[in-house]
Order: structure tokens, then C-alpha cells, then sequence
């Protein structure tokens, strides 16, 4: 891109190529270099905007955890309509289904990057903790509808819940889960609750 030429939403242009490599080439293709030739801007496009590469996916990371809370309230809304079994199936198909994945490898794969998320999260992986609070929120709710026993454990199920979720989403050389595998471990981990 020429020098001079105005890049509106610089941000979350840099964001959304960000996503794209790390969806395509996965956490060790990304690169500074990778994601501003991928948004079409120049290198210092990026280091204008961020004081370095990792705080450029420090930020992307929290931008990630914010576009959660939609989700959150869309889930805990849900509460009371069709079936707990079905909500809990698209809420971690729609989670899983987008950029969680990718995030949470590279969250593993950059030491940097988590030493300076852990400023802010001095506990749990960022993106898969919010995660675990949006499904514990959306369990409490059909609790106090008395559609989930009210003993029922969520600090245990709703990890148990995003960890499976996880796994099934994890292999990024196949095709994601079908629904139906999805709604089978939902299921099964809320057979006894429900």
C-alpha cells in the first residue's frame, strides 16, 4: 500500500488478517510481516498502532474476549426456550466454530504473548475462561427455571462442557465436528443434571 493512503479501522483491519493466518497457516506463520501483507498495509502500519508484535496479539486476543459478550447474553436469553441440550450445542458450535481455537494454540505457542495477558488474567487461559463463565451463566439461568437440577455443579460442568468442546474442534486438518457430534457430548456430560 502506498505511503500516505488513509487504512480506516486500521485496528481491526490488522485484526481480521491476524484471524485469517492463524486460521490458515495456524500460530508459527504468524508474523508481523505475515498479517500486514495480508491486511495490504505496510509493516509500519502495524508498529504505529502497537508498541510491538506482542502486544498487537495481546490486543487481539482481548478484542476476541469482548466479541464474547454478545454471545453471552445471546446465550443467557436462550434460557427457558427449546431445549438445554440444543442451546448448549450451538453455543459451543458458534464458540468453537470461530477464531477460540486458533487463539487458545496461540496463546499456548507464544510464552510472551501469555506472560503479558497474565497482567490482566492471573488465572486461566483468556478467551476459554470467559467461555467457561458464559456456559456457567447460561446453566445458573436454567437453574432458577428449575430446567437444571438445582445441586447441580456448574463450576465443574461448564469447564467440563468447554474442554470437550474444545477437543472436538481442535484438529485443524478435518472438517469441524457435525452438530450431531457436538450435541452428543452435550448430552452426555448433562445427562445427569438435566
Amino acid at each position: 500500500m502506498p505511503t500516505g493512503v488513509a487504512i480506516r479501522d486500521v485496528r481491526e483491519q490488522l485484526f481480521d488478517a491476524a484471524e485469517r493466518v492463524l486460521l490458515r497457516a495456524g500460530p508459527s506463520a504468524l508474523t508481523s510481516r505475515a498479517v500486514t501483507e495480508e491486511a495490504g498495509c505496510a509493516k509500519g502500519v502495524l508498529h504505529r498502532h502497537f508498541t510491538d508484535f506482542d502486544a498487537f496479539l495481546a490486543e487481539l486476543v482481548l478484542d476476541r474476549v469482548r466479541r464474547l459478550d454478545g454471545q453471552a447474553a445471546a446465550l443467557r436469553e436462550s434460557a427457558g426456550t427449546g431445549t438445554v441440550v440444543d442451546n448448549l450445542t450451538g453455543a459451543l458450535t458458534a464458540l468453537f466454530g470461530s477464531v477460540a481455537v486458533a487463539i487458545v494454540a496461540l496463546l499456548i505457542f507464544r510464552d510472551e504473548l501469555r506472560a503479558r495477558l497474565r497482567r490482566d488474567w492471573p488465572t486461566g487461559i483468556p478467551l476459554v475462561t470467559e467461555a467457561a463463565a458464559m456456559i456457567a451463566s447460561y446453566l445458573a439461568a436454567e437453574r432458577d427455571l428449575g430446567r437444571i437440577a438445582a445441586d447441580a455443579d456448574l463450576d465443574t460442568l461448564a469447564p467440563t462442557l468447554i474442554g470437550a468442546g474444545h477437543l472436538l474442534f481442535a484438529d485443524r486438518e478435518s472438517a469441524p465436528p457435525g452438530v450431531e457430534a457436538v450435541r452428543k457430548v452435550v448430552t452426555t456430560v448433562i445427562a445427569g443434571v438435566v
